[in-house]
């Protein structure tokens, strides 16, 4: 039995670049989603499944063919050799963002990439329960079954803080090649798909806050601590130079970091890239900035001293197929964002509720949107404006650099896969659902009416529940378990509510 969000048939990608805007819209009309199975190649080996092994090339994900297969192979075991590699780390995305890994022998590693890395489900799917001090899960005979770990050879690396390893991001199949539709990684994949039938890419970027404590030190709470300080982004000078030389040799590149805003605290911000990548590199810091920190004997968490989750930001803008013009940018220097851009916006703050309980996913994530107010409400309006680092949707026109939003309601505890394929669900319906907005480039920004973020993490299950749209985008199945698995924890007193004991898990 199909869910309706099944992966749609990869078209070739082609060069839309002079496609009137008109025309795009049209093309995103008739975006229909399309059924495919994993196809089977077969290579020297054994029978390969090659439908996930895809290159992150911008938008479109390219089958590989046997040739391509076998060349790719050949420069891993070269990288294997030089190495000296004792170990293939293949990792895949759990709901709440951590990895999940197996390791295998650099031996075995060819046949794990044509038979997959089998592994329990409810390892991806679990539950945290505070009160009994273990880990759970829904009770359903289906996710006591194994899941199979398929390897997307593309994100290979050597890791710089693992002795002799590297490690290979994984997609997710059940034992019989069905997409696992509980799958963060799946799902946002799915989402950058349907963006790119619709004639459009997803250029992006996470930015960061993580707090770095000394073991056993405590931070006194009452330290001020100045945002950018250069003596306090040289503190740990040697932790971050490792950090950051590491990132870049697994792929993911760091365009900035300092101190932000409390002691302890660092923001790093990564370059922006097309597709997936800026997901796995978000997915690559959680795991790589923990690995480093033990080696100075540090702490890092994604949660302050006060209870508070640190931010994490997607920073995005919406391109052509070919990557050549950035559909929001309209002037160079004008604080003004294209109809496009309006109408992404728009389904921005149309959905925010509903994005809101996947970007801020626990109850000291959601603390972070009332804390400036003194009035005890149900909700707070949904903010955006120009270059105004207060609002919750910041339009950034940095002149040549061009125009993109950052989507600020996340934090950093937010699985990054769930936020791009969200934010992504959210702005597709805003140009869907907003074509009777005006033609004319200087009208006001299109939006039916006042959006509002819930403060209680219940209402904004609810509002999960509700939003027809976003339950079509991310499939019933995965919002249906989201749901229960957040409902099981607010029932457990929240996985949060103890940092100490989540400290390692939530990083």
């Amino acid at each position: 039995m199909k869910d309706e969000g099944d992966l749609p048939q990869e078209d070739t990608a082609k060069d839309e670049g002079n496609e009137t805007e008109g025309s795009r819209m049209n093309k995103l009309r008739r975006t229909r989603k399309r059924v495919t199975k994993p196809h089977l190649c077969s290579a020297a080996g054994g029978e390969i499944t090659m439908a996930n092994f895809n290159d992150n090339t911008r938008d479109s994900a390219q089958i590989m063919t046997p040739p391509q297969l076998s060349s790719r192979m050949k420069h891993i075991k070269q990288e294997m050799a030089k190495n000296h590699l004792q170990f293939v780390r293949f990792e895949a995305t759990d709901l709440h963002g951590v990895s999940r890994s197996k390791s295998i022998p650099a031996q075995f590693f060819q046949e794990k990439v044509i038979h997959g890395v089998f592994m329990p489900r409810g390892y991806l799917e679990l539950m945290l329960s505070p009160k009994d001090n273990e880990v759970n899960h829904i009770r359903a005979t289906c996710f006591n079954s194994d899941i199979v770990l398929m390897p997307e050879l593309s994100t290979f690396r050597v890791l710089p803080w693992a002795e002799r390893t590297a490690r290979v991001i994984c997609d997710t199949f059940t034992v019989t090649g069905e997409p696992l539709l509980t799958s963060p990684r799946y799902i946002a994949k799915r989402q950058l798909r349907q963006l790119q039938d619709a004639g459009f890419s997803l250029l992006s970027a996470f930015i960061y806050d993580f707090c770095i404590f000394g073991v056993p030190e405590v931070i006194n709470s009452k330290t001020i601590s100045f945002p950018a300080s250069t003596l306090l982004s040289n503190h740990d000078q040697p932790f971050m130079q490792e950090l950051v030389d590491g990132l870049y040799h697994t792929g993911a590149n760091v365009e900035s970091f300092s101190s932000s805003t409390r002691p302890g605290q660092m923001e790093i911000c990564f370059l922006p890239e097309f597709g997936i990548s800026s997901a796995d590199n978000a997915f690559t810091l959680r795991t790589g900035v923990k690995e480093v920190a033990r080696r100075y004997n540090y702490v890092t968490s994604l949660a302050m001293e006060t209870g508070f989750c640190n931010s994490g930001i997607l920073s995005h803008s919406v391109w052509d197929v070919g990557g050549k013009t950035n559909m929001f940018c309209g002037a160079s220097g004008v604080e003004r964002l294209t109809l496009t851009g309006k109408k992404w916006l728009a389904g921005l703050l149309k959905h925010s509720a509903a994005l809101s309980c996947l970007m801020a996913p626990a109850l000291s994530c959601r603390k972070r949107y009332c804390k400036d107010s003194r009035d005890l409400k149900d909700s707070v309006p949904t903010t955006w404006g120009y270059n105004d680092n207060s609002c919750a949707l910041n339009i950034k026109c940095h002149g040549d650099k061009g125009t993109q939003i950052e989507n600020k309601l996340g934090s950093a505890t937010a699985n990054p896969y769930l936020v791009l394929a969200a934010t992504v669900a959210a702005g597709l319906d805003g140009l869907q659902s907003c074509d009777n907005a005006s033609s004319d480039e200087s009208q006001d920004l299109y939006q039916p009416e006042p959006s509002e973020i819930p403060l209680k993490m219940e209402d904004a299950l609810t509002a999960l529940e509700q939003d027809q749209c976003l339950k079509q985008a991310l499939g019933e199945t995965f919002i249906r378990y989201f749901v229960a698995m957040k409902k099981y924890e607010l029932e457990n007193e929240e996985t949060d509510a103890e940092g100490n004991k989540f400290l390692e898990y939530f990083i």
